[in-house]
């Protein structure tokens, strides 16, 4: 799919429609109209492109994984997961304008728990042992299926690492996440906007301990793989 010249043209209009305030969505559907796009080039676009204002300020609010030691934390549950999944299992990922690896799967609503949730955790877990936030917490989303039972295992594996922090099912993380006074780890683009400081915990992890992650981004050239 990288090598589509007719999803790079679609990456450089829809930029330029988003660089002069047009409204995002009727202008992916315009963009990926005029090109024909499939749902997952259009998925791409949405993923990966932003105005180049968006893009500062959602840079401007990213901080590096040393901040995090002394600090609260909260963390986007099923998104720094997800992610983190769909590198272990080495499906493509894509490094937007803005800054933020993002997965590209569209699995969320279908969220299954498999070994990759395992080793998504531990490499989390592994982390928070050596940065050390002054407490963690995970917030995941209740209507997904056994959200509770995920929020309770790992609430029990923070407390037999001694890792100060829980992990709750609720119905609606965003309400938490915005606003929350801490630093959040999330690439979810509305809570990115609404929040002060952000993290790039799945990204970090992934350019860090999974070196054979497919990374997708939009460059001059077209849509290449990098390492970022």
């Amino acid at each position: 799919m990288f090598k589509n010249p007719q999803l790079h043209e679609a990456a450089i209009d829809f930029r330029y429609l988003l660089n002069r305030a047009y409204p995002r969505k009727p202008s992916l559907e315009l963009v990926g109209n005029r090109y024909q796009l499939t749902f997952d080039g259009r998925h791409l676009l949405h993923r990966g492109v932003f105005s180049h204002a968006d893009a500062m300020k959602r840079l401007e609010k990213r901080v590096s994984l040393q901040k995090i030691s002394g600090q609260e934390l909260a963390i986007d549950g099923y998104n720094v997961v997800i992610t983190l999944e769909a590198a272990l299992s080495g499906r493509s990922l894509i490094f937007g304008d803005d800054g933020f690896l993002r997965d590209i799967s569209g699995l969320s609503g279908n969220f299954r728990r498999t070994r990759r949730t395992e080793e998504s955790l531990r490499l989390i877990y592994a982390l928070l042992k050596e940065r050390k936030p002054r407490r963690t917490t995970f917030l995941f989303d209740a209507p997904i299926s056994k959200s509770g039972r995920l929020a309770q295992e790992v609430r029990r594996d923070l407390q037999e690492m001694d890792i100060p922090g829980d992990a709750e099912a609720v119905r609606v993380p965003e309400d938490i996440l915005i606003g929350f006074p801490g630093i959040v780890a999330t690439s979810d683009t509305a809570i990115i906007d609404q929040s002060a400081r952000i993290v790039d915990l799945a990204g970090f992890l992934i350019r860090q301990r999974v070196p054979s992650a497919p990374i997708l981004r939009f460059k001059k050239r077209g849509l290449r793989p990098i390492r970022k």
